[in-house]
């Protein structure tokens, strides 16, 4: 089952309605399995040097963009494992800035960074092609707030919808400056 249809605005917290909002279909599966494709194909033809810039000081690099990426990735995977598979364990939120100057992107290689989010992506992919229909509907707790394994899982796709627009626009098409 691939069309599991849209979240209503119960389901997610308030903040992902934006994110929520750039999910472009139904679809979520497919729409997961064209990220790969498209971010790698936007990312993989830039530079090490390029890689390093961010769009305005004190911004993130491209490198640590892709890191932040896989970073969400796999908390937001974890808490629709654990939701999905009826764990009502109230989990906790996590601070991205804490998370991305800790990663070490930058001293990373563009295609390691790049292989590692297309790996976690098909993991994320296969224990969400692998969930039963009633899963998707399930609720737990995350921040404090109520969300669904629906809700999650168009978060996740639409969080990448972001940053991938952003970096199109704001570091692709724009003149990034150095991260230093």
């Amino acid at each position: 089952m691939s069309v599991i249809g849209r979240p209503q605005e119960n389901e997610f917290s308030p903040h992902a309605k934006v994110y929520v909002g750039h999910v472009y279909s139904d679809d979520l599966i497919q729409v997961l399995a064209d990220q790969i494709r498209k971010t790698v194909a936007l990312l993989r033809p830039l530079d090490e040097e390029r890689a390093l810039l961010s769009y305005a000081p004190g911004k993130w690099t491209v490198k640590q963009t892709i890191g932040h990426l896989s970073d969400t990735e796999r908390i937001l995977s974890c808490r629709i494992l654990r939701i999905a598979r009826g764990d009502t364990t109230p989990l906790p939120g996590f601070e991205q800035d804490e998370y991305v100057p800790n990663a070490g992107s930058n001293e990373r290689s563009l295609e390691n960074l790049l292989q590692e989010f297309v790996v976690v992506r098909e993991s994320t992919l296969a224990l969400v092609r692998g969930l039963p229909p009633e899963a998707w509907s399930r609720r737990g707790t995350t921040s404090g707030l109520s969300v669904t394994v629906r809700g999650l899982a168009f978060t996740l796709a639409g969080h990448e919808l972001h940053h991938f627009k952003i970096l199109e626009d704001r570091y692709l098409r724009a003149s990034p400056t150095s991260s230093t």
